[in-house]
């Protein structure tokens, strides 16, 4: 493309409209930051075996116990779909086992073998390993995590239509 044909020039945006910077978009920031910690995690947890998602439900099971998978799913704010696959890959790795209540078979509780409960031997280096390569300090770790619960609290209990503002209405910051 020539720099004279300006038909086909990239439109930039309207110079009325406020401009769209992906640096200045919230989404993007926590976007990032995710990637970012989770690409800290995946060298820790290679090294056992587990995925960043594998090491939640790990987390959630050393933390509760046996647990039945619903709870599991509100703990971790995963589907079904998402966390039937973990559970069974886990499973395969001899991490867990899951069963039927005998009080009430509708319900499959998932509980720790020995080798998973062991396992949180072997990786209790990682929340500091976490903690050191974040560089906050420990208030500073426990404002942000205090502000991204506020924000996953209020944006899980927003309804979706209060999030579309008609044509025109004025944004009330830059949320995206």
């Amino acid at each position: 493309m020539s720099d004279s044909d300006d038909s086909r020039a990239p439109v930039v945006g309207d110079p009325a409209e406020p401009p769209l910077l992906l640096d200045d978009q919230f989404c993007f920031t926590l976007y990032a930051a995710s990637r970012a910690v989770t690409g800290v995690y995946r060298p820790l947890l290679d090294e056992v075996g587990l995925t960043y998602p594998q090491y939640l439900v790990m987390l959630a099971l050393w933390q509760h116990g046996t647990a039945p998978v619903k709870d599991l799913v509100t703990a971790l704010q995963l589907d079904y779909g998402t966390l039937t696959p973990l559970i069974k890959r886990l499973e395969t790795h001899g991490l867990l086992k899951r069963q039927r209540r005998a009080d009430d078979e509708r319900v499959v509780e998932v509980a720790l073998t020995p080798e998973g409960a062991a396992l949180r031997r072997r990786i209790s280096n990682v929340p500091v390993a976490i903690g050191d390569a974040m560089g906050l300090t420990p208030e500073e770790i426990r404002t942000a995590q205090d502000l991204l619960r506020r924000l996953t609290a209020n944006a899980t209990r927003r309804p979706a239509d209060a999030t579309r503002r008609p044509a025109g209405a004025e944004p009330s910051g830059t949320a995206s």
